[in-house]
């Protein structure tokens, strides 16, 4: 499992950023992860795993930013695809911990069924530049792997909440704490045109629904875009992209609602009534 030209991109660019005193973000140039807990306390998460190639810095981060014996509480998926597990099963191995995802996605992590292939039409740019198609082949992480509690409570986030957001995959999710309005959407939405190879590497700020290459279900990703909207977040870390906030994020929310078709989806006509 694995493309060498998007480990290459991601090796060659990867960084660290707060976007909170308690969320850093681990930027993988292709995707991100997240370590959620303050540095001060024992008890952190990890959200989402990065690529293949992504575990050795997100244990030397963890082990800056928590101390060199710390260990996470527990390792949360936004959902299974490559670029989010990539890393999973050394991490999940390394600290003995447990992971948990939304149900839908389990089978994908534990080896009992693979995602559907990438459409290399959509988008030309990255999916062009990387492969004919993307790998998806599935990984076992086995007894470790369990559901979501049914509460929508996150294992390890106390204040979080885990909200179902179909569409880029059955079993996706994003995490939002009504605290202080912070957003975790996943690949529900991006704050970049992520089938562009282009604006991947500028990181050049444009709003934009799920991935367009692994993106099944375009009825319920639009669904799932009005659902986070309407939560009213006062600031987005995207799983793609650069993080997004006030009057800003607002309208650039407001603009993808009303104009999802036109902005996220593909002009192969996937959008069907």
């Amino acid at each position: 499992m694995g493309n060498k030209l998007v480990e290459f991109l991601s090796k060659l660019t990867t960084s660290s950023k707060e976007a909170t005193s308690d969320i850093l973000i681990l930027q993988f140039t292709i995707v991100n992860a997240y370590l959620v807990g303050k540095p001060t306390q024992s008890d952190w998460t990890l959200v989402d795993a990065g690529l293949e190639n992504s575990a050795d810095f997100i244990i030397q981060a963890a082990e800056e930013r928590f101390g060199k014996e710390a260990r996470p509480q527990a390792i949360i998926l936004t959902h299974g695809h490559f670029d989010h597990v990539g890393s999973l099963s050394k991490l999940s191995q390394h600290w003995d911990i447990p992971v948990y995802a939304h149900e839908f996605e389990l089978p994908y992590i534990t080896g009992e069924k693979d995602y559907p292939l990438a459409d290399p039409s959509v988008g030309g740019g990255l999916v062009a530049a990387m492969s004919p198609t993307f790998p998806h082949t599935s990984i076992d992480i086995g007894f470790r792997a369990n559901p979501l509690p049914s509460d929508h409570s996150v294992p390890g986030m106390p204040g979080w909440k885990w909200i179902l957001t179909p569409g880029h995959t059955d079993g996706h999710i994003a995490l939002f704490r009504e605290t202080d309005g912070i957003l975790i959407p996943g690949d529900a939405l991006t704050t970049v045109k992520q089938e562009s190879l282009l604006s991947v590497m500028t990181q050049s700020e444009q709003i934009s629904g799920p991935p367009a290459y692994l993106t099944t279900d375009w009825k319920a990703a639009e669904s799932s875009v009005d659902k986070l909207r309407d939560l009213k977040p006062s600031l987005v870390i995207p799983s793609h992209g650069q993080p997004m906030k006030g009057a800003e994020l607002t309208r650039h929310l407001d603009m993808l609602t009303h104009h999802f078709e036109e902005i996220a989806v593909p002009e192969q006509g996937i959008f069907v009534d």
